[in-house]
């Protein structure tokens, strides 16, 4: 599979945006995001398949991969293009199994110790953070930093790494210059509103 981490890589979040999967990922693709993650931690299955086939169509529509956040179930139902999985998730190696090598599978790691034993694991990026800290997970791990990252780039130089945690247009360049080929963003994006103009902005940053 030929797979390339978009500079910027959008996560949804229905509370902090106030707004459905499908309406995050028709702002996110407005602003120019050819990957997205659905991240969804309180929606049942049900109402989340629900959300996710539509947002699934809508991206495909557009040539915009999208990737389900921990739930393999989901991902093979809708045949998503991938899953995105925590430390305590279904192993990968399982996951490979149930979705195939077509898959994009992502694996998030928080210190050196997980990311070295991640790299082992059939995936095709690692998630490293958080980078700084971050009130979108209801029980963070341990900030990395720049410069955990970058000692985690420089051991680790095989996959490509997204940097999650904390990162905003201001600070992103310092964490692409510590090693990351990716940052995910949160509330970065959808705090405020206006998600098709961020990410617009946070595009031309990347690029810059």
């Amino acid at each position: 599979m030929s797979f390339t981490l978009p500079g910027v890589y959008p996560i949804t979040d229905t509370k902090l945006s106030g707004l459905s999967h499908v309406d995050q990922v028709r702002q996110l693709i407005d602003g120019g995001a050819t990957l997205i993650q659905l991240r969804e931690k309180d929606l049942s299955p049900r109402e989340f398949h629900r959300e996710a086939e539509v947002a699934l169509k809508l991206a495909h529509a557009h040539g915009v991969r999208l990737i389900i956040n921990d739930r393999v179930d989901i991902a093979f139902a809708l045949k998503a293009d991938g899953i995105h999985l925590g430390q305590t998730d279904l192993p990968p190696a399982e996951a490979r199994k149930i979705l195939g090598d077509e898959a994009i599978i992502g694996f998030s790691t928080h210190n050196l110790e997980q990311a070295r034993a991640a790299s082992t694991l059939p995936v095709d990026y690692l998630a490293v953070g958080p980078i700084f800290s971050t009130a979108n997970k209801r029980a963070p791990d341990p900030v990395v930093g720049l410069i955990g990252l970058s000692d985690i780039r420089v051991r680790i130089d095989h996959l490509p790494i997204v940097a999650i945690g904390g990162i905003t247009v201001a600070n992103a360049s310092e964490v692409l210059g510590a090693g990351a080929d990716s940052v995910a963003m949160i509330s970065g994006l959808l705090a405020g509103g206006n998600a098709a103009s961020r990410m617009r902005e946070s595009l031309k940053a990347w690029k810059e």
